[in-house]
């Protein structure tokens, strides 16, 4: 019994597309051929494609250096320290992780700076609306003004400052 699993009739050569006899050291001589383009093939597409990752690495990394206004030269740590995922916002992170070895203020300090002018701006909005008349305090100025009995209580009304 045998322990082959392909049908007989898919053991034919069709590689052989001359009608002459090759001897097995010919055949083999081919395949071993064929197998070392082959490799040599893969190994070029694969340097290839290393050298277009490391391109991109270096660009994306530049590139935020650039915006963070960072030297150059902290470029080859964040490669050493960042493997496997080079995007804009993972080297952002770890520069601001790290932001102190660079002696750069983290992002929360600009946040904070921005929160500082916010409340600031919110204040003076509270300040002048505080002291504006609104629709119902002058709907009851009116009211008092119209229900005076006397001049008087007119002029008690302004040097009050109820308006």
């Amino acid at each position: 019994m045998s322990n082959n699993y392909w049908d007989e009739d898919e053991d034919e050569d069709d590689t052989n597309v001359t009608n002459e006899p090759m001897d097995g050291s010919d055949l083999l001589k081919k395949l071993r051929k064929a197998k070392r383009a082959d490799e040599k093939r893969i190994k070029d597409l694969t340097d290839q494609l290393e050298g277009y990752s490391k391109a991109q690495k270096e660009s994306i990394i530049k590139k935020v250096l650039e915006n963070k206004g960072v030297s150059q030269k902290a470029a080859r740590l964040i490669a050493r320290e960042l493997e496997g995922d080079f995007t804009e916002e993972s080297v952002s992170n770890w520069l601001d992780d790290n932001a102190e070895v660079f002696g750069l203020q983290a992002r929360q300090t600009d946040d904070t700076s921005a929160n500082t002018l916010d409340r600031a701006a919110l204040r003076q909005q509270d300040m002048v609306t505080q002291q504006a008349i609104t629709p119902d305090r002058a709907a009851d100025s009116l009211l008092r003004i119209n229900n005076a009995t006397s001049a008087e209580e007119i002029i008690n009304m302004i040097q009050s400052g109820e308006f």
